[in-house]
């Protein structure tokens, strides 16, 4: 019996170490979610709401998190009472000397903005050593704002006509109805948005991940410029300079893996903002599930983080019919099985 019992510890052994070894990556792993709009109703447990929002995937992989109220503002208290406190408990334990991967969702986008471009100022002004940040990875990326947050604002503010379409596309978005409590959709208005933040001296790169399946069934897509996801443009996700009607976040590759001029293709982009993979299937929350939603491709399959260790992903070519109707498309590898957020963690160094 001991000896069995012997056995059955060591194999128990040998499966802990082999999932930790699994789940091992060279840089730790920090999560920065995005608009929570239960909590412009209900100001509700920042923590637990942090936690269940990155349940269906990051959550389990994940090394740490930055959790923030929707309710309040980006540069009012979520700067002063929930980014600086975790951002000097970093400091103080060394947490990022081995370098630190922000992988951020929607709004989170625009919080690791905020965050680049103050965080280095904050530390030395107490004493502490700037975080080591090599890269973030930003999943359907609201740092260019989203037009539902200049609609609600409006709306709230009497200064839209109610309908009821738009009526339909703020209650699909935000699970109910407005409230006076606006927080951080103020911050989300285009405008707003690309006026925070907008050029942070750190040179830290901005992979972006970008889906163009709509949501809600499809009534919030037709106040959104441009090619979308259901909630942000990919004038936002994509990282564009500027607001505009765009189709792709390449000039050579469609959201479907179409290699082909694509005109209407994001023609700018903020600082050291890199799209990497496209998803014509994905929506703005199935980004970050472990479910698959069909092939995805790559508007860069290589980009370099702030340590030098680059991200790359394998793609491969499929041409499809002849003569004048011949198509080739682009893929990523193990994209027609895998999520998108698969494919980002698999891409981190181990």
């Amino acid at each position: 019996m001991n000896k069995i019992k012997s056995v059955v510890a060591g194999v128990a052994l040998l499966l802990s170490l082999f999932s930790s070894a699994a789940f091992s990556k060279e840089y730790k792993i920090v999560l920065i979610h995005g608009l929570q709009p239960q909590q412009l109703i209900s100001n509700g447990d920042v923590d637990a709401d942090g936690q269940n929002y990155w349940q269906g995937y990051w959550g389990n992989i994940s090394d740490a998190r930055i959790d923030w109220p929707s309710y309040e503002r980006i540069e009012g208290k979520i700067a002063t009472d929930y980014l600086w406190p975790k951002l000097k408990a970093f400091s103080e334990s060394n947490f990022c000397s081995p370098g630190c991967i922000f992988v951020t969702h929607s709004t989170g986008d625009l919080v690791a903005r905020y965050i680049i471009d103050n965080q280095e100022t904050w530390l030395e002004n107490a004493g502490l050593t700037p975080l080591n940040i090599v890269a973030t990875f930003d999943i359907a990326g609201a740092g260019g704002g989203s037009e539902l947050a200049d609609l609600a604002v409006s709306v709230a503010q009497g200064t839209e006509t109610w309908t009821f379409i738009i009526e339909a596309a703020l209650e699909a978005w935000l699970g109910g109805d407005l409230s006076d409590e606006m927080g951080v959709l103020h911050d989300l208005k285009v405008n707003n948005a690309r006026q925070l933040a907008p050029l942070p001296d750190a040179r830290i790169p901005r992979l972006r991940f970008v889906g163009d399946a709509t949501e809600y069934l499809g009534v919030t897509s037709p106040f959104i410029q441009g090619n979308d996801d259901g909630v942000v443009g990919s004038h936002s996700s994509c990282g564009g300079n500027r607001q505009a009607r765009f189709g792709s976040c390449s000039s050579q590759v469609d959201f479907n893996g179409k290699i082909s001029n694509q005109g209407d293709a994001v023609s700018g982009f903020m600082p050291y903002h890199y799209p990497m993979l496209m998803g014509e299937n994905y929506s703005h929350g199935s980004l970050l599930e472990p479910q698959n939603a069909g092939k995805v491709t790559a508007a860069s399959n290589q980009e370099n983080m702030l340590s030098g260790d680059s991200i790359h992903f394998n793609t491969y070519t499929r041409t499809t019919g002849w003569w004048l109707w011949k198509r080739t498309y682009l893929y990523v590898e193990n994209s027609a099985s895998d999520s998108m957020s698969t494919l980002i963690y698999d891409a981190m160094p181990n």
